[in-house]
């Protein structure tokens, strides 16, 4: 980081270093640290200091590139005399949206998520690498993830998609996907399942895609799935018996259909078949913290008719 500054202000010039705290953060928090600038040869007017929170993103054909979604100016308009050091403690707020990066402290593999210093001294910008950050899934999050790995599922990886999702309200111009092992019960009929939380601060969508595998007479598939919960009724849901019917749902009615909730993942069109009643259909509200434009860490844990009902994770299909 200090080669980094010497290019855009010249030798001599003051070096910045971003200290993240190490304790993780969740979505809806904070991440907190402190920036610390100073050591130049001479005095020098720092006219401003900008962190940023950016994530690596999948934009399209496995192309990937950085996408902020969280600003906060640190400092402004101050100098720094010769052989000064200052040090500026930070508290950035984390969107509800703010992606997982670890699971019971061990990373999530794919995930590339941090925060950036944007430094700009005497009309000169420069910007850091990014510093990884550690975020663990909020405790309405935790006990869905815990229920896949309790059935025999194990997190494969994860990434972050650009776009929307069908049907969930998103402030964020991409949402991210953890991939599990099917449960042991299910491996010979359902691939890969993929987990999307998208949160805010009075509850979160819980969305499900499972890859149904086709037989000789049964089609193949992709089915997908999305439930609505308060943030304290996440805590009481029994995901197990949830999941569980689900993908039995899964099973029983085939891939090539959506399980309830428009999901407008891959570029793909849904449209309206019978349903079965089971998952809630209620968009959420907004959110605290929007985007404001639109990045690994280690190793890892090895789709409208029919009435829904409130207390089954079921399965109301949609033709594809």
């Amino acid at each position: 980081m200090f080669k980094r500054m010497l290019q855009a202000v010249g030798i001599g010039g003051p070096s910045v270093d971003t200290i993240v705290s190490d304790e993780a953060s969740g979505p809806g928090g904070h991440l907190t640290g402190e920036v610390r600038v100073g050591g130049a040869s001479g005095a020098a007017d720092i006219q401003k200091i900008v962190l940023s929170l950016a994530a690596e993103v999948e934009t399209g054909d496995e192309e990937k590139r950085g996408m902020e979604f969280q600003q906060l100016v640190v400092a402004e308009d101050f100098r720094l005399e010769a052989e000064e050091h200052r040090t500026i403690p930070f508290t950035i707020p984390l969107p509800w949206e703010t992606p997982i990066t670890t699971v019971h402290g061990q990373p999530l593999r794919g995930m590339r998520l941090g925060v950036s210093t944007q430094v700009a001294v005497a009309k000169a910008v420069d910007t850091s690498d990014m510093d990884p950050i550690r975020i663990e899934p909020l405790a309405s999050q935790q006990p869905v993830i815990d229920a896949l790995l309790a059935m025999g599922s194990h997190i494969k990886n994860a990434d972050i998609e650009h776009g929307h999702i069908r049907g969930v309200h998103q402030e964020f111009p991409f949402y991210q996907e953890i991939a599990f092992s099917p449960p042991p019960q299910f491996a010979d009929r359902v691939g890969e399942i993929e987990l999307t939380f998208v949160a805010w601060p009075e509850g979160l969508d819980v969305v499900l895609e499972a890859d149904k595998r086709g037989g000789l007479f049964t089609p193949g598939g992709d089915a997908i799935g999305r439930i609505h919960r308060s943030h304290e009724e996440a805590l009481t849901t029994d995901w197990g018996a949830e999941i569980t019917r689900w993908l039995e749902a899964v099973v029983e009615h085939g891939g090539g259909r959506t399980v309830h909730g428009h999901h407008g993942m891959h570029g793909h069109e849904e449209h309206s078949g019978p349903g079965m009643g089971g998952m809630l259909a209620a968009g959420a509200g907004g959110l605290a913290a929007g985007a404001v434009g639109g990045m690994v860490l280690g190793e890892m844990l090895e789709g409208e008719e029919g009435e829904a009902d409130e207390e089954e994770l079921a399965a109301e299909m949609e033709e594809e």
